[in-house]
């Protein structure tokens, strides 16, 4: 089970005089249970592109196969079954009166009976680490980050094999994305579930991420492994992005203390380095 992606192009409003290519001859396979993150500055075509995961758009040429289900054939509803999409901001999509109901609102769609209902809902709430006590509250009374395990869980509860999260802590604040990121993390080990993050945010595809898909003027530019993508700053600077930052400052404490390791892309990793090479200096004043 995986994504394929064989010469696919997309063109926006084709034979008007407003075309636009959005995407050009992408190919690419994504295998089941990788986490891969695409990354990219605005109108890149990244969200372009996981929007053709479901069916969202279909390719102007090209094919994009999902499972064995090839999105321009006519199974959209099980596709969709598939494919769960979390777009950016997601608690504006929550509209139910309590949380119950919101997550529920999906599988009622699916046509499951009550019982069923609630045993997905309970599942999936201990998989987000949404407490029962909010199940009947209102969504809107609710923290930033619980909106965003809510609008998640709605969709987890289909059961979907391929997760997309597009900027998925865009407005929280440090908190918040932390405590996000560790679900997400978490959720993609204990259900070895397909996830692909759309960011912008180098820090935060650098932390989670496995497998990185640079996408540049509608094309596939870059792909490769964290450490492929973030050693060389200056390619990624030549087609708008950059590492992250903590990056950039390891290598300038290498120019001042050059036994230091520069391809270090978290803070955790720097944090490790560091104190390496603090321990090592100790352990040498001892001496």
């Amino acid at each position: 089970m995986s994504i394929l992606i064989e010469n696919l192009s997309y063109t926006y409003m084709g034979g008007s005089t407003l075309q636009k290519n959005a995407l050009e001859n992408i190919s690419l396979k994504i295998d089941a249970g990788e986490f891969v993150a695409i990354i990219g500055h605005t109108g890149s075509g990244k969200s372009t592109l996981v929007q053709h995961f479901n069916g969202l758009l279909k390719p102007t040429s090209g094919t994009v196969t999902i499972n064995g289900l090839e999105t321009k054939g006519k199974n959209l509803k099980e596709l969709r079954k598939q494919v769960g999409i979390v777009f950016q901001y997601p608690e504006h999509q929550l509209f139910e009166e309590t949380v119950y109901k919101d997550i529920a609102f999906g599988l009622q769609k699916q046509g499951l009976s009550e019982s069923q209902i609630k045993d997905r809902i309970y599942e999936t709430i201990n998989i987000v680490g949404i407490s029962e006590d909010i199940l009947n509250k209102s969504p809107f009374e609710l923290s930033g980050g619980q909106k965003r395990r809510v609008a998640i869980a709605g969709v987890l509860a289909m059961k979907p094999s391929i997760l997309i999260l597009d900027e998925p802590t865009a407005g929280l604040d440090p908190k918040g994305r932390d405590d996000l990121f560790r679900f997400i993390t978490n959720m993609h080990k204990e259900l070895r579930i397909t996830v692909i993050l759309v960011s912008h945010n180098m820090e935060d595809v650098a932390r989670i991420a496995k497998r990185v898909i640079v996408m540049n003027k509608g094309t596939v530019q870059l792909d490769g492994s964290i450490y492929d993508i973030f050693r060389d700053p200056n390619r990624l600077e030549s087609i708008g992005l950059s590492a992250p930052q903590i990056t950039y400052l390891m290598k300038e404490l290498k120019n001042i203390i050059p036994d230091l390791r520069d391809d270090i892309f978290t803070v955790s990793e720097a944090k490790i380095e560091i104190s390496k090479y603090l321990g090592e200096k100790k352990g040498c004043l001892k001496i």
